[in-house]
C-alpha cells in the first residue's frame, strides 16, 4: 500500500477531500520525522512506537577492495509494532 492508497482509503471512508487528507497525512509524517530527528520517540497506543535506536561502532569489510572500514556509532529510526497489532496480523494471516 502506498501513501496515495492510504489517502484514497481515508478519503473514501471519511468523505473528506483527497487534498485535505493528503495534507493531513504528510503533516502527520512530518511530525513523526521531526520528533525522531530531535531524539524523541513517538508512541501510538494500539499501533506501535517510532523510536530512535543507537547502533554501536563496528568493523565492516569492503569485499571488492579487500579492505576493512570502521562504521562509527550512529542512530537510526525504527518502528516497533504494539502487541495487540502483532496479534491481529498473526491471526489474519494464519486464517487466510
Amino acid at each position: 500500500m502506498t501513501k496515495a492508497d492510504i489517502v484514497n482509503e481515508i478519503s473514501k471512508n471519511t468523505g473528506i477531500e483527497k487534498v485535505t487528507v493528503q495534507k493531513t497525512v504528510e503533516a502527520f509524517m512530518d511530525s513523526i520525522k521531526t520528533s525522531l530527528e530531535g531524539g524523541s520517540n513517538v508512541y501510538l497506543r494500539g499501533f506501535g512506537s517510532f523510536v530512535v535506536k543507537k547502533r554501536a561502532k563496528k568493523t565492516a569489510r569492503n569485499i571488492s577492495k579487500n579492505t576493512t572500514i570502521i562504521i562509527p556509532e550512529h542512530f537510526i529510526p525504527s518502528f516497533k509494532p504494539a502487541k495487540t497489532f502483532i496479534n491481529k496480523v498473526k491471526d489474519k494471516v494464519k486464517n487466510n
